[in-house]
């Protein structure tokens, strides 16, 4: 199955680039571009897309709100963010906002190519490393209201649930939660699964974002 990729960003030359190493790739086909939000959107409204690869600093309509609108849509497509400096608010906006996960722009064109895949598949792209980082260093800024009614929201989960979703707001993945735990890697991903569904959380990402929203795991530290 082709996985359609819209290309968003107002540099040309960086979209011709990305285009041509897709365009090598039997699985991927480039099936709009946009120089910035407000075309995204109105691209979007008669052109079937999987994955959007999204710059966030653009004229007229900046990423981040592309992203919040495309991700408010019934069956959105995946959004990956990309991003110039790994420690930016934008993408832990672009996350707060929807998006799947965040790439840098001068990331190996086998990275971006595996992201784009992972991500189609239902998988969160962002390097615990980096996503750790990120979180650190804008979790402060959080805002205080509304995290109330999200602490209630993990009272929906068992114990097993929240010891799960611990380690995967610490960026760990399913086979190694499994190690930790000594559980099967099905059993991990059935977890999973679960606090996806009880939460009302669309991936991994929002996992993260919301551990750190509601105290699960501190910022600097672990849960």
């Amino acid at each position: 199955m082709t996985i359609r990729v819209m290309l968003v960003d107002d540099q040309v030359l960086l979209r011709t680039g990305f285009r041509m190493v897709l365009a090598a790739q039997p699985d991927m086909e480039v099936v709009a571009e946009a120089g910035d939000g407000v075309e995204a959107l109105q691209v979007l409204r008669s052109t079937a897309v999987d994955v959007i690869l999204m710059d966030v600093r653009m004229p007229k309509l900046d990423g981040v709100e592309a992203t919040r609108r495309i991700c408010s849509e019934p069956d959105p497509p995946k959004v990956l963010i990309l991003t110039t400096f790994d420690l930016d608010e934008y993408a832990f906006s672009g996350l707060k906002a929807g998006a799947s996960g965040f790439m840098l722009k001068d990331v190996p064109p086998g990275d971006l190519l595996a992201a784009i895949r992972a991500v189609h598949s239902g998988d969160a792209v962002v390097a615990p490393s980096t996503t750790r980082r990120l979180l650190d260093r804008f979790a402060p800024m959080l805002p205080s209201t509304g995290k109330e009614p999200r602490h209630k929201e993990l009272e929906r989960l068992t114990e097993r649930e929240r010891e799960v979703m611990v380690l995967v707001a610490q960026g760990l993945s399913n086979g190694e939660i499994a190690a930790r735990l000594v559980l099967s890697e099905a059993t991990v991903k059935t977890h999973v699964g679960r606090i996806l569904t009880k939460l009302g959380l669309r991936d991994r990402v929002q996992v993260v974002v919301l551990a750190y929203e509601t105290g699960l795991v501190r910022a600097g530290g672990h849960g």
